[in-house]
Formats: structure tokens, C-alpha cells, sequence
């Protein structure tokens, strides 16, 4: 054996096949292969734990210190604290590494606490208990513990613990039924078929003899693909091959139905289950106002550098003068004066550094880690968002994200059970021409007020007697349902014959159960597929068997199915369901155009349509069809290709018997949630793992597409017509057509005269659009730019046949745009848990699929019509506070420190403080503190009822437009203004002093006491007076909560100077602060300042905000004045359309195209509202 030999075995051996290898070889039960076929080689496999938390016991408080000093704040913090224990500084450590230690402690116990929940999330799954056969013996071993190669045995209602290769079954034909809702949203049921050469093996015992091995693909995350096969050892040498395909794959999460049990070996475990491959990693979101104070705060960090760098320096010039010196009371040791001068002027640098570090404060982020968490409750106690019938509300998982609901610009949402309740009704049939309204059928539920079956138009006629019972019939043989013969599934009673029989219908295709359903109550049943015979009760309540001898399956590309069946009487009929467009072009008789006007007029309700045709075989057709499938069928090579041709030839010649229209029922509010979504600017994307034909039915109902929509498909059947590069650039061209390179991204809207477009992809071709292009190809272009230019051009775009993972590159690949625009994913199920951590706020939502979706999102609600309030409402609420907090905190730290700048100027550079230690320590802490948060909790600057009645309002805070360069300068140079007013107002006004006859520096203009602490003192106090009513002047939701905080806090600042500075402590005997509050009030001229600085202050701000709202008033602004003008009590019925801006003028056209477009969007998109509305159950 050469090296290479050798050191394959050894990787073999030591890392498991998977490392190097495409395919793995599984040993069911364990058990050696039989001498002289193959080496035995052992391989190792992940056990089948899974881990979903972020932390363990040992990296916790590393992995978590790593991840906060990542935040510039705080590093910025952790440095100034360093710097301020290293060197003498004018301010004590503990200002600094107080509040750091708060923000680092509350953060680190919130994350830890969200990441407990999560271990304890993962340890009842991964401790659940299993049924594994060993030595012929059924046995329970903890989930965890599980193995490739253990064969399991799972009883019906479980849930599978790994991905599973199915051996045998309870049922005699080797079948199950699996509800896969967790992975792919889908709660029908879905067939799946055991080996058959392994079907027999029934008991433990018998399973424990069967020698076999299983060779397959690698763990990859394709739902929908796997690619293997079975070697089964019996007594002869070589051993039986048989294929395995996804039709025997049973995955993790799925859940076995109406089967007793199975036996199953285990090929993939663990993280590497297609589940598990489908989760995205969940990382750290951060909001765009985070990002947003990460750079102000660099501006702000930059300032003051410069501020450090430009005291330092002039300081060294102004002592170069040997009479500037240090004055003889801060005379500097010999130790001192013998360093070098880079030294002493780094460290003075530091010293500046620190002394101006309030500039940014770490109680900023103090506050809005407060404000975060305490708004959080506003949406848990929010009564308009408690569901009655789940008996429970809105989750907040994370509160990091609030103000993001504020700015979302897609949502990407799931279909089953978030748009809709997965509960399939037949509306209407329409039986040559002749149209009947049927009661409410779901899924054998009869709904009250529905006693039959009703005609709106003339009865048929005798003569159309036989064609509408052969309609009835064609429903009840052309279909996969299959009769559970129980009573009651899941707690739920159902039945076929209310009152009568036990059994009712399960089938993966939900509206096929709706359709036999509505039969049934036309006084046709289907009974059961027993020996292969479908057995029908017909009007007369007589058994009418017809054997079942070809199943033409259904496929999204033909988009039809049929079945070939033999009545009693020896007559072959080829009965065919399917989409009106499959149909239509193969019909050679029938009443086609009053058939195809009631599919039409369905259609535009949102409707699923389906046509019903048929056609008679003779034997020798029948015998020719036989022959033509079969050899497709066994053909190995091109067996899908060969397949289709041979349906092609059989399905063709029909005779029109008529249609159904079947409703998936909307949950309640989703339609008119979706329109408002739309109006308040978001796009809105349906990803599912559904079929196209039923996504598009309920974008339709959802009003996601309208009446004159014009789809545009990129999708497998016609990128088989064409490539997929003239494909993209044909729809590229047709989008573009009308208004050349502007998207609608320019002006986020629909014109009246502008073409709605609507994009359906599936998950096989958006796969080829995201493949990276190879260097050298002939085609060379970026698939995804064009995708992506395609897609901005549609109003909506539905994405079908996503593989959870495919979900999450959608979402992935908007937000890596170029416009990077803010995401919110919403789903129900684990299959939407990639995209839903993927998106920047992820909503799960509580539904009947379980709480995968809910635990790992940000936020959870139990509707998909609380969306809209959280998003309008709550989220609105939420941006316009924080991002006045933001801003506001800069600003009075500006005001704060700006003085100090100025102060230096006048004490020789000495690093001398204005303002005393108690003051600089409790300005942000206490002084401030409280109004800005009470604001930021509490502010409600338009009425909630408005936010919901006008989504358009949503617009004014899009693409965070509180919180955007020109804005935040306004406010820093507001900031500075006010600064200089302080200062040199104060300064000007004392300018002429003079000494008493005890030393003391009196002005003689106000014959007050004037010294450093005075000075300061005076500035702080008009500081603190005019900070606080510049928020008060912003403020206007008033409740007695907000005055008592906002004229507490100014109490508050003169109380406790008194109590500093006026009253005698004896540890207050020799204070540099005793009696000069006291003193500066006793001046009558004192106050006078005060109030003039005030005034001053707030003066530019008064008038730039009346100018402002009375020459240019947003929409914002105009409904907050026809609110005071109605006090509060705006009427439903006042049209705020009126309140919006007015129409564009000629001249002002281009440079208000964005909003004239919106206007124009809006009452067009009222319009085809008010046309497609209807009642949705």
C-alpha cells in the first residue's frame, strides 16, 4: 500500500469521509458489511445535539466584555477611565468608570439572561426521548445521544429527532404520511414512500436482522433534494441496489400522521440535519440609530481631539513667555521640570482630553439602554394587540431594535399562516356555464348558515344531468386525498358526514381536501383507495367503484395532474385538473368562453381557479398509454425530460367539463395590513415554499397584486424556453421601457399613467440568478444587479418554492443593495427562523406550525394585522423619540462643555474647571437626565388613531431623516451658539469688577461677590434653566407625569445648590462652593442675566421652528396643527388627504418629483383598492 493509501485511510479514519469525500457511507444498525464486499472503516458523525445559544459557561464573560468594548463608546469610555487612573487629571476616576461599569453590567445580564433561555431552549429539545432498536430490542435514549446508523422508531404525533431514511411502516404498502408545517410552512399532508425491498421488515425483531448500507450525498441544505442509494445484503454475493430519493427521506422537524409508527435509520444528525444547515448563526443586530451615534460620535470624538490639541499647544505658547510661567502656588517639583517637554505635553494632552471628555457622555447610552427596555412594555401591554383566542400578546425578545420598526423599508413575509390560515373553502363551481355558490365547506367543518348547495343561474337541464354528474365524479377520482378513519386529529373534531361518520380527508394539497369536501355535500363521497379501487357513494347513496390505474402526477411546469381510471362497466377515462392556462389550449369541445369569463371574473377575486376536463380511452389508447409511460419511466438517464413528453402526448383532446374557485382564507386584516403597507412607502415580498400557482391566488386575495398587474415570471419553465441571461434582459427591457432609468426607488410610488408590475420567481432559479458568474463566460454579467434593477421596478414580488435558507439570501441580497435599506422578515414557522434572524428586525409569529419563528425573533405577535400598528404606531413612536434623544444629548453637551473650551482661554490653559466637581458630575446623571428620558417614553407628537388612519405619515421619518448629517449639525451648532451666550453673556455682564476691603472681587455693577465658582456657577445655572426648556419647547404630548419631571428637575438643580453651598455642614465648613449659590441669588441683577440669557438662548430656535411650520410645514406639521385646531379631537371622517402638502407647481416640479409621485401613488392605489375589496373571512 503506497503513502497516499495510507494517509487517505488515516484522514478517513480520524475526520470522518465528509471532510474529503461528496458521499458517505451509512451502516444501518451498525452492523459490518459482509466479508469480501467492502472495507469496514468506521466514520465519525456529530452526535445529534443541537445548539442554538451564543454563550457557554466559560467564554461568557469574554466573549461578552469582546463583544461591548467593540462598541466605540465604550472602548472610548474604558480608555478616558484608564487615562484618568494613570495620570493626574482635573476629575476623579470614578466619573468615568461609574456609568461605565452600569452600561457594561445591565448589557451584559440582559444578553446573558436572552442566552439562558436559549440553552434552555435547546436542552428539552436534545433531552427529549427517543425509541432506538438495539439487538432486537426497542430502547429510549435521549435525543442527543442519537447516532448515524441507529435505526429509530417513531410513533405517530412524534416528531422526527434527525433526518431519516424510511425502512418500513405500519401500513401494508410501505406508506406514511409526515406534516412537514416546521420546515417548508406546508401543514398538508405529505406522502412518503419506505424501500421496498425493506417494507416487511415490521418488528423490532425483524429489523434487527436486516443487513444493509447506505450510500449518499453530503449534508447540503436543499429541502427538496437528496440523491442516494441502498445496498441490501441477502443471502446471495452481491447485494440488491436500490435508489433513494427525497420521497424516502424523512426530516428533522417533520411530523408523522396517520401512520402508527415507522422504523427509520438515522444518515444525518445534529448541526448537519437539512434543518439545522437551513438556520442562519444569529449575530448581533445593530439599529440604524446606533450607527448613526457610532458616527456622530467619531464628529464628536474628532472635536475633541482638536479641542485637546489646540489647548495643549496654545498652553505651550502661552507659557513660552518666561513671565507666563507656573504662578508660584502651582509651582511643579524639580521631577517635573526635568521631562522632557513631549512628555509633559502628552501628558497635559491626556489632562485636556479628560477635562473635555463630557463632551461625550457615557449617560447617554445609559439612557438609551433605559429608554430601549422600558418602551419594550408599551408594545407588551399594548390591549389592541392581545389575541382572545391564543389568550396571549405581543413578545419582545430583544429591545436593542424598537426604533428600527420605525424605518423598515421590505418586508419579506412568509404565506402559509402568516398571510393566510391555511384553511382552504370552495367558493364556487362552474359546470358548462352554469355557476353554483356553494355554503361555506372547510376542511369538514360546515359553517353556520350553509345548509346546500345553491345556483345563481337556470338549472342545467336534463340533458346536462350527465355532464355535471360526470364533473362531480372527475372531482372525487382526480386527486391524492387520502381517509383517516378517526375521529378527531390534533384535539379537532372532523368529519366527512356531519353527525355521522368518523373519517375525514388529509391529502398535500389542501384545496384538494376543500374540493372533495365541497363534492360531499353535493351528494357525491369519496369514500376510500382500497385494492387499488377509488370507491365513490353517489346522490343515490349507491357505491361506485373505479380502479385507479395511472396517477399523472402534479408539476409546477405543466401545471395540471390526472388520473386514468376503469369503471365497473370496463370504460378507460382520463379525468385532468389543472390551471386554466394548461388546460384551455388542450380542450377540442365544450362550453370554453363561459367557463374561461367565470375563471377570469375568480381570478380578479383572488380566487384559485382549477378547470376539470376529460376524455374517453379505448383499450388500445389505454394500451398505448401503458407502454409510453413505462418506458419513461424505467429510463435511468433524462427520466423527468422523457416523463413530461410522455404526459404531453396523453394529455390532449379533452372535453370541458367546467371549473371550482377555492379560497385560502386571509387571516383577518392582512389584505388591508398590506395596503397600508404599501402606502407608508415598504415594499412587500411573499418568500414561500408553496407552489406558484396558490402564492399567486393569495397575493392576488392580499391585494399584493391588483387587477392590472402585469406579472412577470422568472421561473424554471421559462428559463427552459430561454437562457436565463435573455431572460433577465427581456424583463430588465420591459420594465424599463416606460421610464428609462428611473426607478421606483426614485420617486417610491405609482403614477397614474405608469405601468404595476409584479416579479414571481422560484427557489430553482433564483439559485442560478445568485451562482457567481465564472471569469470567461460569454454571457459575463452580474446576474444580481439585473435581478435586483428588475425588482426595484416592481410594485411586489413573489418568491415561491424558497428553501428556508434561500430565504434568508433574498433577504441578504437587499440588504447588501446599494441603497443597504432596512429589512423586517415575518413568519410562523421553523422554516422562516434563517431569514427571519437574516433581516434586521425579525418578527415570528404564534401560530399553529409552533414557536420556532417566536423564539428566535426580536419580537413576537400573534396576527399578521398587528404588523400594522407596530410598524405605524409603535415604531414611528419610537424613532421620533430616540432620535430626539440622540440629538438632544449632544446638544446639552455641548452646551455643557463648550464653556469650558471658551474658560481656558481666560485661566491660562491651566486645565482650571469651570464648573465644580458636583455639577460636572450629576449634570448628565441628574440635573438632565430624567425630562430627555421621561420624553423619550412618553412623547407623542401626533395622535396614534391618525399614525393608523394616514401610513403616509411613515414617509416623513423614512431613511432616518431625524437623525441625518444636516440635522445633526443644526443641533451641534444650536449647541454652540448657546454655549457662547452662556458664557461671554455671563462674562460681559460682570466685566467690571473690583476689590472689597477684605480681598474679596466685587462687580460694581451688580454688588455681587465675583470669583471663579460665581462664574461658573452662573453659567451652569442658566445652562441647566435653558437645556431643559428647549425641551420642553419640543415637547407636545403634556401629561402631569412630564411637569412634574421637567419643573422637577430644575427644583431639584436649585435645591440641592442650596443645600451644597448654603447651609453649614461641617464637612461643608471649608468647601470652595459654601455660600455661593446663596450669594449669586441675593443679586437682583443676577436674575435679571439669568432670565436674558435664557431668552437669548431659545430665541433662534423659537424662530427658525415658527418660520419653518408657517413658510415650509411638513404634512407632519399641518395634521399637528388641525389636531390643536380640533383640540385633539380630529373626526374619522376629516380627510387628511387635505392636510398633506399641496399640488406641485409647474416651476417647483423636479425638485418635488419625489412627492408628487407619492400623492399620485396614494389615490391610485385607493383606487384599486376600492375595486378589488372584499369581505375576508
Amino acid at each position: 500500500m503506497d503513502l497516499s493509501s495510507i494517509r487517505k485511510l488515516i484522514t478517513r479514519y480520524c475526520t470522518g469521509e465528509e471532510s474529503w469525500v461528496d458521499s458517505r457511507t451509512v451502516y444501518i444498525g451498525h452492523k459490518e458489511p459482509p466479508p469480501g464486499t467492502e472495507a469496514y472503516i468506521p466514520q465519525r458523525f456529530p452526535d445529534n445535539r443541537i445548539v442554538s445559544s451564543k454563550y457557554t459557561f466559560w467564554n461568557f464573560i469574554p466573549k461578552n466584555l469582546f463583544e461591548q468594548f467593540r462598541r466605540i463608546a465604550n472602548f472610548y469610555f474604558l480608555i478616558i477611565f484608564l487615562v484618568q487612573l494613570i495620570i493626574d487629571t482635573p476629575t476623579s476616576p470614578t466619573t468615568s468608570g461609574l456609568p461605565l461599569f452600569f452600561v457594561i453590567t445591565v448589557t451584559a445580564i440582559k444578553q446573558g439572561y436572552e442566552d439562558w433561555i436559549r440553552h434552555k431552549a435547546d436542552n428539552a429539545i436534545n433531552q427529549c426521548p427517543v425509541h432506538v432498536i438495539q439487538h432486537g430490542k426497542v430502547v429510549r435514549k435521549q435525543s442527543q445521544k442519537l447516532r448515524v446508523g441507529d435505526i429509530v422508531q417513531v410513533k405517530e404525533n412524534e416528531t422526527f429527532p434527525c433526518d431519516l431514511i424510511l425502512l418500513s411502516t405500519s401500513r401494508e404498502d410501505g406508506t406514511c404520511f409526515v406534516t412537514t408545517a416546521s420546515l417548508d410552512g406546508e401543514s398538508s399532508h405529505k406522502t412518503y414512500y419506505a424501500v421496498q425491498d425493506t417494507k416487511a421488515f415490521n418488528t423490532a425483531e425483524e429489523v434487527d436482522t436486516l443487513h444493509a448500507t447506505i450510500e449518499c450525498e453530503q449534508p447540503q441544505p436543499d429541502l427538496y433534494k437528496f440523491v442516494g442509494r441502498i445496498n441490501i445484503y441477502l443471502d446471495r454475493d452481491e447485494p440488491i441496489a436500490r435508489p433513494l430519493g427525497s420521497e424516502n427521506l424523512l426530516l428533522r422537524g417533520a411530523t408523522l400522521k396517520n401512520t402508527e409508527y415507522i422504523h427509520a435509520v438515522a444518515i444525518y444528525t445534529g448541526m448537519e440535519t437539512k434543518m439545522a444547515l437551513n438556520y442562519q448563526s444569529k449575530s448581533q443586530k445593530r439599529s440604524a440609530v446606533e450607527k448613526s451615534m457610532n458616527a456622530y460620535l467619531i464628529v464628536y470624538l474628532c472635536i475633541l481631539i482638536s479641542k485637546a490639541l489646540i489647548n495643549t499647544v496654545l498652553k505651550y505658547a502661552w507659557q513660552a513667555n518666561p513671565n507666563r510661567d507656573e504662578p508660584w502656588y502651582n509651582q511643579k517639583t524639580e521631577t517635573e521640570r526635568q521631562r522632557h517637554v513631549l512628555i509633559r505635553a502628552f501628558t497635559d494632552f491626556l489632562a485636556f482630553m479628560v477635562l473635555f471628555n463630557y463632551i461625550i457622555p457615557v449617560s447617554m447610552y445609559v439612557s438609551v439602554e433605559m429608554q430601549k427596555f422600558l418602551g419594550s412594555y408599551f408594545i407588551l401591554w399594548d390591549d389592541d394587540m392581545f389575541d382572545e383566542e391564543l389568550g396571549e400578546g405581543p413578545l419582545v425578545n430583544t429591545s436593542d431594535l424598537n426604533e428600527e420598526l420605525g424605518q423598515v423599508e421590505y418586508v419579506f413575509t412568509d404565506k402559509t399562516g402568516t398571510l393566510t390560515e391555511n384553511n382552504m373553502e370552495l367558493r364556487e363551481c362552474c359546470v358548462d356555464g352554469h355557476v353554483y355558490v356553494p355554503h361555506a365547506v372547510c376542511n369538514g367543518q360546515i359553517l353556520p348558515g350553509a345548509a346546500r348547495m345553491d345556483m345563481i343561474d337556470s338549472s342545467p337541464g336534463v340533458d346536462g344531468k350527465e355532464r355535471e354528474e360526470l364533473f362531480f365524479r372527475a372531482l372525487c377520482l382526480c386527486h391524492t386525498v387520502q381517509v383517516k378513519e378517526e375521529e378527531t386529529v390534533d384535539g379537532i373534531k372532523r368529519g366527512i358526514h356531519q353527525g355521522k361518520s368518523t373519517s375525514f380527508y388529509i391529502s398535500s394539497s389542501p384545496d384538494e381536501v376543500a374540493l372533495v369536501e365541497g363534492m360531499n355535500r353535493l351528494g357525491f363521497t369519496y369514500l376510500r383507495l382500497k385494492d387499488s379501487h377509488m370507491e365513490i357513494l353517489n346522490r343515490e347513496d349507491e357505491m361506485e367503484r373505479f380502479e385507479l390505474l395511472e396517477v399523472l402526477n402534479f408539476d409546477s411546469v405543466r401545471r395540471r395532474m390526472s388520473v386514468i381510471v376503469r369503471s365497473s362497466s370496463g370504460e378507460y377515462y382520463l379525468f385532468c385538473k389543472g390551471a386554466d392556462s394548461s388546460i384551455f389550449p388542450r380542450v377540442v369541445s365544450g362550453k370554453v368562453e363561459q367557463v374561461r369569463a367565470r375563471v377570469e371574473h375568480n381570478a380578479v377575486e383572488g380566487l384559485r381557479t382549477l378547470c376539470v376536463a376529460y376524455k374517453k380511452l379505448t383499450h388500445e389508447e389505454y394500451e398505448e398509454t401503458c407502454l409510453l409511460l413505462n418506458s419513461a419511466k424505467l429510463a435511468l438517464q433524462e427520466r423527468d425530460k422523457k416523463l413530461a413528453e410522455a404526459y404531453d402526448v396523453i394529455e390532449k383532446d379533452f372535453i370541458l367539463l367546467g371549473a371550482t374557485a377555492v379560497e385560502d382564507r386571509l387571516q383577518d386584516k392582512a389584505a388591508d395590513t398590506i395596503e397600508s403597507l404599501h402606502k407608508a412607502g415598504m415594499k412587500v415580498w411573499v418568500l414561500t415554499g408553496d407552489k406558484m400557482e396558490t402564492a399567486a391566488a393569495t397575493c392576488y386575495a392580499s391585494r399584493l397584486f391588483h387587477r392590472n398587474t402585469q406579472i412577470l415570471e422568472l421561473t424554471t419553465k421559462r428559463t427552459e424556453e430561454q437562457s436565463l441571461h435573455d431572460v433577465l434582459f427581456d424583463l430588465s427591457r420591459t420594465v424599463l421601457r416606460q421610464h428609462g432609468s428611473m426607478t421606483r426607488d426614485t420617486f417610491s410610488g405609482l403614477s397614474g399613467d405608469c405601468q404595476d408590475y409584479g416579479l414571481i420567481i422560484d427557489g430553482a432559479t433564483l439559485s442560478a440568478v445568485l451562482k457567481p458568474t465564472q471569469e470567461g463566460t460569454s454571457n459575463g454579467g452580474n446576474y444580481k444587479e439585473i435581478f435586483l434593477e428588475i425588482c426595484r421596478n416592481c410594485s411586489a414580488v413573489l418568491c415561491c418554492r424558497m428553501a428556508p435558507l434561500q430565504k434568508a439570501q433574498i433577504v441578504k441580497l437587499i440588504k447588501a443593495s446599494k441603497e443597504h435599506p432596512i429589512t423586517l422578515a415575518i413568519g410562523d414557522g421553523a422554516n422562516d427562523v434563517s431569514m427571519i434572524l437574516e433581516a434586521h428586525v425579525g418578527i415570528g409569529i404564534m401560530g399553529k406550525e409552533g414557536r420556532q419563528a417566536a423564539r428566535n425573533s426580536d419580537y413576537a405577535i400573534t396576527k399578521f394585522k398587528h404588523l400594522k400598528k407596530m410598524l405605524l404606531v409603535h415604531g414611528h413612536y419610537y424613532y421620533i423619540r430616540i432620535a430626539e434623544l440622540v440629538q438632544y444629548f449632544f446638544y446639552k453637551n455641548v452646551c455643557f462643555i463648550f464653556p469650558q473650551f471658551l474658560y481656558q482661554f481666560f485661566c491660562g490653559f491651566s486645565q482650571q474647571p469651570l464648573y465644580d466637581t458636583a455639577y460636572l458630575t450629576l449634570y448628565n446623571i441628574s440635573f438632565t437626565s430624567l425630562p430627555i428620558l421621561l420624553y423619550s417614553l412618553m412623547e407623542q407628537h401626533i395622535n396614534m388613531d391618525i399614525l393608523k388612519r394616514d401610513p403616509t405619515l411613515y414617509r416623513d421619518i423614512a431613511k432616518n431623516s431625524l437623525l441625518r448629517w444636516p440635522t445633526f449639525i443644526y443641533w451641534t451648532f444650536l449647541g454652540i451658539f448657546d454655549a457662547v451666550v452662556f458664557f461671554f453673556g455671563a462674562f460681559f455682564l460682570f466685566d467690571n469688577t473690583t476689590f472689597t476691603s477684605n480681598g474679596q472681587l466685587m462687580a460694581t455693577n451688580t454688588q455681587m461677590m465675583f470669583g471663579n465658582w460665581t462664574f461658573g456657577t452662573l453659567v451652569f445655572t442658566v445652562l441647566v434653566f435653558t437645556v431643559t426648556l428647549k425641551l420642553a419647547l419640543d415637547t407636545h404630548y403634556w401629561t402631569w407625569i412630564n411637569h412634574f419631571v421637567i419643573w422637577g428637575s430644575l427644583l431639584f438643580y436649585v435645591i440641592f445648590s442650596l443645600l451644597w453651598g448654603g447651609i453649614i455642614w461641617p464637612f461643608l465648613n471649608y468647601q470652595r462652593m459654601y455660600y455661593v449659590f446663596m450669594q449669586m441669588l441675593s443679586s437682583g441683577p443676577a436674575w435679571l442675566s439669568i432670565i436674558l440669557l435664557i431668552i437669548v438662548s431659545l430665541l433662534p430656535d423659537v424662530v427658525k421652528k415658527v418660520l419653518c411650520r408657517a413658510l415650509w410645514p411638513t404634512t407632519t406639521e399641518r395634521i399637528q396643527h388641525a389636531d390643536k385646531l380640533y383640540k385633539g379631537h380630529l373626526s374619522e371622517f376629516t380627510p387628511l388627504s387635505s392636510l398633506h402638502a399641496p399640488p406641485v407647481r409647474k416651476h417647483d416640479r423636479h425638485c418635488n418629483e419625489h412627492q408628487n409621485h407619492t400623492h399620485r401613488r396614494t389615490n391610485w392605489c385607493c383606487l384599486c383598492a376600492n375595486l378589488l375589496s372584499r369581505n375576508t373571512p
